[in-house]
């Protein structure tokens, strides 16, 4: 699926950008072009970046708990 049209990038990429460390939308723009012509894709790049964030506090938690 393409998440930013402006850049023709699609949500493997964004995720890609995410798992390689970006962190706002800033951030995955600076990584791969994404939300950063328009901003129509905004949105739903921060909620990728909230879904990798709710996943990565549940390992976390997951984890410290299993220690």
């Amino acid at each position: 699926m393409i998440v930013c049209s402006c850049a023709a990038v699609r949500e493997q990429t964004v995720r890609h950008a995410i798992a390689a460390g970006a962190r706002t939308v800033a951030e995955v723009g600076e990584r791969c072009g994404a939300g950063r012509t328009c901003g129509g894709c905004e949105p739903l790049l921060e909620e990728l970046l909230a879904e990798a964030a709710a996943a990565t506090a549940v390992t976390v938690a997951t984890a410290h708990h299993a220690a």
